[in-house]
């Protein structure tokens, strides 16, 4: 991979590669321990000069026909999909997801560009009735205008496709910042743009002091939006800050899904739509399932069931064949699984799968199952981000929505049930912003994606995303009489 056209060890701004550092940041393969290379410690100064730079690009770039923006859009679609297999090894390099999970994120990212790009083309505005004989009420969408991007290390190529391919289409350009731990697969960006003849300054991506970048971010008033992904610690912070200079912010913040299974619900469907929501990405995901709620006369079953299909899990390097959960990402992502773990078996529940670090050593976990947990345990109202199942046990529905609600948090959420009514009843009862009705994959770049309450604010994908980009204007015709 050292010798990957993607791989690169510079920062990507105004259509140049810079390195101005004094200092580097290390990444290492979390698989091997390896040390993959080493990207720039920017600051302050460096995200100044990149802003600087989208500014005097967003005069140009905004000024094209949405037509224009459209093929670059899906010109940089299809580059994502001629390069998919070089991308997806780069991102399971550094991040340690299976390959085909990896590869798979390409494909989504590209279809973010592709679905913005045929968007671009859409962006229609009204003409209001007007209540004057000799005036004219004219509304148009216009470009929010520079962006700054900070994106996590769990999908650090879709999520920045996610932000740039919406802002590029509405005619916005666009600083991003990638997380410190998978700058690699942020810095490949730059490489497709070169590939495909971006204008210089539509779209620069830096890496280094998140506090300092971001900080410049909220700060710089040619800056003009912010879009994070991440924690909802750091995204209040951002927002508060972006807020005494008045800048539109979007966040996709931290979730707590509770994945409910009705005594109704076909089972073995429940338990793949579980593996598919739980240990995906090895549980790393804003939108894993984080408590099993299941009603107690299928307790037992289902949970006999989901132990069986964990146990046949493939675990190992992400570019082996057939694995199916890499390492997690760093020490403190393991040490907080084993906290959780150590919470709920000193309370009382029952570890029936997994519960400790895997052989295989580094920073790789056994799927985890636990039984008998109960409301007073961490897992309840903590995100654990990683490979362990809490099973909840409750009687009735409108029991199971309290607990459900019953979170500061509101992404996403799941449930399993054969009884049409009920499906409508718990659907709209869940105080969420995304439900899967006996399904446990939810994401897709045609639909809204984002939470209520403090996971966050805004959208990403659908036609709701890219508004998310967009101010609106009102004029006022005059002077249309005779």
């Amino acid at each position: 991979m050292t010798n990957s056209e993607f791989l690169r060890e510079t920062c990507y701004v105004n259509g140049k590669w810079i390195d101005a550092a004094d200092t580097r940041i290390e990444v290492n393969n979390p698989a091997t321990g390896e040390i993959i290379g080493s990207v720039p410690r920017f600051g302050r100064a460096e995200t100044a000069s990149a802003i600087a730079s989208a500014a005097t690009a967003f005069t140009k770039w905004s000024a094209l026909p949405a037509a224009a923006r459209a093929d670059y859009c899906l010109r940089f679609a299809q580059a994502l999909m001629d390069h998919q297999d070089a991308l997806g090894r780069l991102l399971t390099i550094e991040m340690g997801k299976p390959l085909a999970e990896a590869k798979g994120e390409v494909a989504y990212a590209a279809s973010f560009f592709k679905w913005f790009g045929e968007e671009a083309r859409r962006v229609y505005g009204d003409l209001i009735p007007s209540p004057w004989t000799d005036k004219r009420i004219v509304v148009s969408k216009m470009p929010v205008g520079v962006v700054g991007s900070i994106t996590p290390w769990n999908f650090p190529t879709a999520m920045i496709a996610r932000k740039a391919a919406a802002a590029m289409a509405a005619g916005c350009t666009i600083v991003c910042k990638p997380a410190s731990q998978t700058p690699f697969s942020a810095l490949a960006y730059g490489v497709i743009a070169d590939e495909i003849g971006l204008p210089p300054g539509v779209l620069s991506v830096i890496t280094g002091s998140a506090a300092q970048i971001a900080d410049e971010m909220c700060e710089n008033p040619k800056l003009r939006k912010i879009t994070f992904t991440g924690s909802t610690e750091i995204g209040k912070q951002l927002a508060s800050k972006a807020s005494a200079h008045m800048k539109r912010v979007s966040m996709e913040l931290g979730g707590n899904a509770p994945f409910i299974v009705f005594e109704d619900a076909d089972l073995d469907k429940a338990v793949q739509g579980a593996l598919a929501s739980k240990y995906r990405n090895s549980g790393q995901t804003c939108v894993c399932a984080n408590r099993f709620y299941v009603q107690s006369s299928v307790y037992d079953a289902f949970a006999e069931k989901l132990v069986t299909a964990v146990k046949a899990m493939k675990i190992g390097d992400g570019l082996e064949d057939g694995i199916e959960q890499g390492p997690l990402i760093d020490e403190p992502a393991v040490t907080k699984v084993e906290e959780h773990i150590a919470d709920a078996t000193g309370k009382g529940a029952k570890l029936v799968l997994g519960g400790k670090r895997h052989d295989k050593g580094l920073t790789f976990f056994e799927p985890t199952i636990l039984t008998g947990v109960t409301n007073d345990m961490a897992v309840a109202k903590e995100e654990t981000f990683g490979p362990l199942a809490p099973l909840f046990s409750f009687e009735t529905e409108d029991e199971v929505l309290g607990y459900a609600n019953d979170t500061e948090y509101g992404l996403a959420c799941y449930f399993y049930t054969n009884d049409l009514g009920r499906a409508w009843r718990v659907m709209e009862g869940l105080e969420y912003g995304i439900v899967g009705v006996n399904e446990g994959i939810i994401s897709t770049e045609v639909a809204p994606f984002g939470g209520v309450k403090d996971s966050g604010m805004g959208r990403e994908g659908s036609k709701y995303g890219l508004e998310d980009y967009l101010d609106v204007k009102y004029a006022l015709m005059g002077g249309l009489g005779k």
